[in-house]
């Protein structure tokens, strides 16, 4: 009898709770990893991905970026058949190169095309952290400065949105030479006129940041990104001293003069068609 009552009583408190699971879809609900308000997921998306509470920027996949960003069907993609291989022959590399494919529907960490800004026609390059990190291998050094060219050739803006850990240590020495492949197109773009603007994302760290995505003529992030070369505790270690506690924040770099502006989302797409619009000269292209 006594054994009966304790399994009864068991029985009635976890039955309950399984239906309360069940009556809340997942992804219905999203909750802010920042302030932790729990919203709507429609309701952020109406937002933008932006937290309506503390206005923490949810990361964005490129394909969401570019439906944010570029008016309707104005969109045309470049080289989204290319593939990394595996130069170095390091293990397990393409099983993780699969698995990220599969994942995130993307090919490689970087998407790149073309399209308009209220009006205004440029060419884009938009990294997804979502892809190996957006870490920077060939094929994303390569897709970036094909974009550049094509830019050149189409006598248009360039804009790249990062988001990046840095270079792909699988590909060693060939992922490092991205950096200067990058750098010396956008040298031959800057020589050629062109308009170059950088947008920083949470995170933009390592190579990347120390060649294409410090080279804009203008230096725009999102409020919150984190932006740096090496890790703050290596930092730290190395100089012996603490950090102040907005260390590689977008914020700081601004206030340093690394940045030009600090751009909430929701005010991006007009900053950058203002921008367009100035370098020319008022009128479409």
């Amino acid at each position: 009898m006594i054994k009966d009552f304790f399994v009864k009583k068991k029985k009635y408190v976890t039955v309950p709770s399984q239906k309360a699971k069940q009556e809340v879809p997942e992804g219905i609900m999203k909750k802010c990893p920042q302030c932790k308000k729990i919203m709507y997921a429609k309701e952020l998306k109406k937002n933008l991905y932006i937290c309506q509470s503390c206005g923490y920027h949810y990361p964005l996949t490129a394909y969401e970026r570019v439906e944010i960003l570029f008016d309707k069907g104005s969109f045309e993609e470049f080289d989204r058949e290319m593939i990394s291989e595996n130069p170095l022959d390091f293990s397990g590399y393409l099983e993780k190169l699969d698995k990220d494919r599969e994942k995130t529907g993307l090919n490689e960490a970087v998407v790149t095309g073309k399209g308009k800004i209220n009006g205004y026609s440029t060419v884009v390059a938009v990294m997804d952290s979502r892809f190996r990190m957006g870490s920077m291998g060939s094929v994303v050094g390569e897709k970036i400065a094909r974009s550049i060219e094509r830019a050149m050739e189409l006598n248009l803006p360039v804009i790249i949105f990062t988001a990046s850990g840095g270079a792909r240590m699988q590909e060693g020495m060939l992922s490092l030479m991205q950096m200067a492949k990058t750098s010396a197109v956008l040298k031959q773009f800057s020589d050629d006129g062109g308009l170059f603007i950088t947008v920083m994302t949470h995170p933009t760290t390592g190579g990347v940041t120390a060649s294409f995505a410090s080279l804009g003529d203008y230096n725009f992030a999102e409020p919150g990104a984190l932006i740096g070369f090496a890790g703050r505790r290596v930092i730290e270690q190395t100089i012996r001293e603490e950090l102040p506690e907005d260390f590689q924040t977008a914020e700081f770099l601004l206030k340093h003069g690394q940045l030009d502006k600090v751009i909430p989302r929701d005010e991006l797409k007009e900053t950058l068609s203002t921008v367009l619009s100035i370098h020319t000269g008022g009128g479409e292209k």
